[in-house]
């Protein structure tokens, strides 16, 4: 009896022992990531990353506890059930070498999935999404000393180098002016590869080619939305702003890599993208000039598909500017390719407008007469008369002519109103939705109301130059923006590629934005938007089965520290993100009266905090 006790007791001490180092084993395995992560290699943040969602409901904070869903509904969101509502105290962190991320458009990802894609064609540099077990479930951090971002209009000419602390294209393009670097800034002295000495000489240059009165680009306001293509830094369209001009630049993600990045940090629209394979995200006959200065672009291949994507863009009657070796050069290579170029063209019914020194300027036809005269056999052909030339996402392009409508083509033009009448007047293509003028202008005065209780909302936090790049993440006509056109902001107006696509009216208002689906990650670099505005994006995307929780980690992603989030949501929603803003470092700029009712819809305004790791806090010291 006596050994049968003293057994037992050593089995119970025994049993005691393993249980305590399988709870400190476990909890290193749990743990370990945010203890060690930083110290790892780049995978370190994604593995860290995975751990934690296998922890469930217990870290990530649904509030019943049944287990490690992140996709639950709203409706289990509502319920409230489960013996203890535990919600996460932080979402875990990337590894500091993430600080620059672009989910959908990073490369390390193609290397690790060994995508095959044809480099030839640019496939590389378009988006490739990483599947849901690939995902990045962190927050992304700042850089090593990162500052609130200089205000514009200072912020056109100067930015924080420890913001994006990259200066290889400073020394790269120091003979062409594109950047320099003076102390803890980095200046922007308005040139380019073209234009050395200066975007506003230059401008003006192209819009003496065309005649325009007072060398003004924006023709009296007929000429205001504009696509430049290969933007580097974006001055270009920086310095259009002055002429009531706005731009999208774009560029992909390339060995400039930065360049994107640069553009938004100054306060200049901008969108990361690739002449590819895909269409651009921008509906037909969106811009009036499409600018290339040494886009590096070979326009000849694949019969042409890259310029004919180019006059699927451009209004009736709009411009080509194209600035590059082959419209001067004499060698024998560059006057063949002239040659071929000049023919291509001349198919598509372009002509020359202007030609002087090293630029030229090409002109789109106005009417569909000159592709009915081309005979049935012509190259490049039109366009099947199924083709919708505003489907863009994930829609190949095709080398084919996009016919104008019926409408386009009676007009010999698009019958917009010039700027600034052009923001109010209602848009030839409303018809092509069945919306009315008197829709279009209840609309505009809808949201004119709404912005104006916006900003009375922030105007205890905000000054008249806090906010600058402001992206609509569910803009329908573009009413929101149109009611900032008296701010100094500009802003993004993204249509959900599932909804109806209103884009193209969003163009016709003198406004640009992109299609996007908001189940994935936005083109654009981390940190690069002011204010976000969500209109039942939450609700939409949570009716698609897509994670809430991953949209708010995106929205946090693109978000600058210090800005701002408007959520106009059902009460759900809001309940939903309330639970999340400790985890996102985020708070209600007025705890006391932090909702209005509008509706069956809540108005909730959140502030991203500027936080930053302890290694940047070292760094920085």
């Amino acid at each position: 009896m006596p050994r049968g006790r003293s057994d037992g007791l050593q089995q119970k001490h025994s049993v005691a022992f393993l249980f305590i180092v399988a709870f400190f084993l476990g909890f290193l395995y749990v743990y370990g990531g945010s203890i060690f992560g930083s110290q790892n290699s780049g995978s370190s943040a994604l593995e860290y990353g995975r751990s934690l969602k296998r922890l469930g409901s217990s870290y990530l904070g649904a509030e019943d506890d049944n287990g490690g869903n992140r996709d639950e509904s709203l409706a289990s969101f509502k319920q409230g059930e489960g013996e203890a509502n535990i919600f996460s105290k932080s979402f875990p962190v990337c590894d500091d070498r993430h600080s620059e991320l672009i989910p959908c458009l990073d490369r390390h990802l193609i290397y690790q999935m060994r995508m095959k894609l044809d480099l030839s064609v640019m496939e590389h540099y378009e988006r490739h999404c990483p599947p849901a077990e690939r995902r990045y479930n962190c927050l992304i951090p700042p850089p090593s000393g990162y500052k609130v971002p200089i205000k514009w209009p200072q912020s056109r000419d100067e930015v924080w180098k420890a913001n994006i602390p990259h200066t290889h294209l400073a020394h790269e393009k120091s003979d062409q002016n594109w950047m320099v670097e003076k102390g803890d800034k980095i200046m922007f002295p308005g040139g380019g590869t073209h234009f050395h000495y200066g975007a506003d000489k230059y401008i003006a240059s192209i819009a003496n080619m065309l005649n325009f009165s007072n060398n003004n680009l924006n023709n009296e306001g007929r000429l205001r939305t504009v696509l430049d293509v290969g933007c580097g830094v974006a001055s270009f369209g920086g310095y259009l702003l002055s002429s009531d001009i706005i731009a999208m630049s774009l560029a992909p993600n390339d060995v400039h890599q930065n360049q994107i990045q640069f553009a938004l940090e100054r306060g200049i629209p901008a969108y990361l993208g690739i002449l590819g394979t895909k269409r651009l995200p921008y509906p037909s006959r969106s811009f009036e000039l499409v600018h290339c200065s040494r886009c590096r672009i070979d326009w000849l291949q694949r019969d042409g598909i890259l310029l004919l994507e180019l006059d699927r863009l451009l209004r009736p009657g709009g411009y080509f500017a194209y600035s590059s070796p082959e419209a001067y050069a004499q060698d024998e290579e560059n006057l063949k390719i002239w040659k071929e170029m000049s023919e291509l063209v001349e198919r598509m019914c372009w002509k020359i407008a202007a030609k002087r020194n090293q630029t030229v300027v090409w002109q789109k036809h106005g009417s569909n007469d000159c592709y009915m005269e081309r005979g049935p056999d012509a190259h490049p052909p039109l366009c099947q008369s199924d083709d919708d030339p505003d489907a863009v996402w994930g829609v190949n392009m095709e080398a084919c002519i996009t016919r104008y409508s019926d409408h386009d083509n009676r007009a010999e033009g698009s019958g917009l109103a010039a700027w600034p009448a052009r923001l109010t007047t209602p848009p030839p293509r409303l018809s092509d939705f069945g919306y009315s003028n008197e829709m279009f202008e209840k609309d505009t005065e809808l949201w004119q109301r709404r912005v104006a209780k916006y900003w009375d909302l922030l105007s205890p936090k905000i000054a008249s130059n806090t906010l600058r790049n402001i992206m609509d993440m569910k803009a329908y006509m573009g009413s929101f923006a149109a009611a900032l056109i008296d701010k100094n902001v500009w802003v993004m107006n993204v249509v959900p590629h599932d909804g109806v696509n209103t884009l193209k009216l969003i163009y016709d208002r003198g406004l640009i934005g992109s299609t996007h689906d908001w189940c994935e990650a936005f083109s654009t670099y981390p940190r690069t938007y002011d204010l976000l505005h969500a209109w039942s994006v939450f609700s939409d995307i949570e009716k698609r089965g897509c994670s809430l929780e991953d949209l708010l980690i995106e929205m946090d992603r693109v978000l600058r520290p210090t800005g701002f989030v408007i959520i106009r949501d059902k009460q759900p929603v809001i309940d939903f993100v309330k639970k999340y803003l400790s985890a996102l470092h985020w708070e209600a700029i007025d705890s006391s009266s932090d909702s209005v009712q509008d509706g069956d819809e809540v108005v909730f305004i959140i502030q991203k905090k500027l936080w930053l790791t302890s290694e940047s806090f070292r760094d920085a010291e």
